[in-house]
Formats: structure tokens, sequence, C-alpha cells
């Protein structure tokens, strides 16, 4: 069983790994030293190929991360926190920046347009930033979770954008996910909630994450991609802590139950990534750079052996 995994993170731009993180290679070229690769993003229909951006420019990938070449040149975009991708069209990119707007390229990402979204540029924090950018499958509806500012939401391909808050009384959005149900049911983690919609974003109805999560500081979430009614998520004691977990619900986050890492986590789990081509396996890891890998849906984990300082962004791709 061999699959690729790629990481972006703080200062050491991209780490990839071609045998499920046996062994691993940093990518110096074409990534400037020192870059800060905080998204990443699989492109539909191409498999092998994915995006990463962050401080100094958009990169891309079409074998499994094991090289990359610059997209566009640097500086077309502020530093970016979010990409996502048009499930209907790969040319199609998303990407979210700090401060707080959103572009979209519509010839994967050799050019960019600002989108007209009204964001808060300035928050409590200092300047604000799109945490996550999610597209629906109709390529239509696209969110947009913004730190500290809520969630908004476009229904025309982000032409135009509304705030929808509604019983999101905590706007400081760590995460976004979407489930396929009936209707679709759109998730957002905040600093110490998780919040589901099932009417795309006009109400938001809390989970009560202090009351159900042995740790209180939600972060990364994503649904299983075969199963859209169970939810995975990363949680910690803060945005660092000195600890972290792994939860998993079957029904739609209205229970949950902690998975068994084989090690103490050194941090709050930051962020999750998942495949369609296998629904099964999930990488995740800690702020502080720690991996952990399941081919089971959670019920056992393998940490890599390999840490890597501070990880921002994380992916796999089938080989």
């Amino acid at each position: 069983m061999t699959y690729d995994i790629v990481l972006g993170t703080a200062g050491w731009g991209v780490w990839h790994s071609p045998d499920a993180g046996k062994s691993w290679l940093r990518h110096r070229k074409p990534f400037p030293l020192n870059s800060r690769i905080q998204a990443l993003a699989v492109l539909p229909g191409e498999p092998r190929a994915l995006v990463a951006a962050g401080d100094t420019g958009v990169f891309r990938s079409r074998d499994g991360g094991a090289s990359w070449a610059r997209v566009g040149a640097a500086g077309d975009l502020p530093t970016v926190w979010s990409l996502a991708v048009d499930p209907r069209d790969p040319q199609t990119l998303f990407a979210g920046t700090r401060p707080a707007a959103i572009y979209r390229s519509r010839d994967g990402g050799a050019t960019w347009k600002r989108l007209d979204a009204p964001l808060a540029t300035e928050c409590s924090i200092g300047p604000a930033f799109v945490t996550r950018l999610l597209v629906d499958p109709d390529g239509r509806t696209v969110w947009a979770g913004v730190e500290i500012d809520g969630v908004f939401r476009s229904r025309d391909g982000g032409d135009t954008w509304t705030k929808v808050v509604n019983g999101l009384y905590d706007l400081d959005v760590h995460d976004m996910a979407l489930a396929l149900t009936d209707p679709p049911r759109v998730y957002t983690s905040t600093n110490g909630e998780l919040f589901w919609s099932d009417d795309r974003g006009e109400t938001w109805t809390p989970i009560g994450v202090k009351t159900f999560w042995p740790l209180p500081y939600a972060r990364g979430i994503a649904v299983k991609t075969d199963e859209p009614r169970v939810l995975f998520a990363g949680c910690g004691q803060m945005t660092t802590g000195e600890t972290g977990g792994m939860l998993r619900s079957d029904d739609g986050g209205q229970s949950w139950r902690s998975l068994p890492l084989p090690a103490r986590p050194n941090a709050t789990m930051w962020g999750l990534a998942t495949h369609p081509a296998d629904a099964g396996r999930i990488v995740a890891f800690s702020l502080f750079g720690e991996v952990y890998v399941t081919e089971d849906a959670g019920e056992s984990w393998r940490k890599i052996a390999r840490e890597f300082g501070e990880i921002r962004a994380a992916a796999w791709l089938p080989a």
C-alpha cells in the first residue's frame, strides 16, 4: 500500500513522501527560502495534481507532489491562507488571503481577480484572513470562513457575496466542511464551538462541544467522503496548547467519541486531509509537526516517525 503525502509548513515550504510517510523530501525549488505554504488543494479529475500556496506565490504539481512549478508570478496575490477548486472545472481556483480577501482564477492560477466580498480587513488580533474556502458540487455556491468575521456565501460562483451569521454567535472561524446530505449540511468550527446549517447558511445551530468533547478548542473538521453523516474533528486546549485529540461522530455531530491515537499529541490537532479514492484513510496533523494516519476511518492510527516543525496544511493522493 503506497500513496503520496504532501505537507505545507511555516518556513520550510513543502515536504513530500512518495511512500505513505516512510521517507520524506523537502522541496527547495521552485519554493523561495523560508516559504510559508499554508494551503493545499487537490485538483478534481486529475488525481495526481495539486496546488500549493502561501506567502511566496502559487505552485502546482502534476505528479503527486514529487515535483513543482510556479504558477503565475510572485506577488500576484497577498499571503494565501486557503484554496478551493471548482469541482466541475479544475481551472477555476479560489484563494483566500490575509488581509482578508477572496480571489478567483479562471486559468489554473496564471491570473487572478479580486472578488467583491465585504470582508473585514481588521479584527481583534490584527489583519483578518480567510481560513477556509469551499465550493459546492454545483460550482455556483462558494463558502468563505473568515477569522474573525464569520461566514460568507456566494450563490453565483463568487461574483457576489452575503454574510451569513444568524445563530453563528462565535465569528472566529477556523474550518468548514460540506456534507452532501439531503439537504446539504455545512459545518463551521470556531474557537470554542462547532455549528451546522441545513439551510445554506441562513441559520446556524451549535453542537455544544464543551459538553461532548474532552477538549474545548475546535479546529480541523472533515466529512467522510463516502458517508456524509460521519464527521471527524481535531481539538485541543487552545490555539497551541499542550495536547490535542481526534473525534468522530456517526450522526452528523449529535454524539461523539474520542479516537485512539498511539501517542499523546504535542499540540492541538490542527487539520485533516481526506481523498475520495479511499474514504477510510485520513491524514491528521498537530500544529507543531506531528502527523498521524488512519486507514480504517479512525479506529486505529499510526504516527509518522518524522516531525516537521509547524504544519499548516496536508494532502494525500493515490499513487
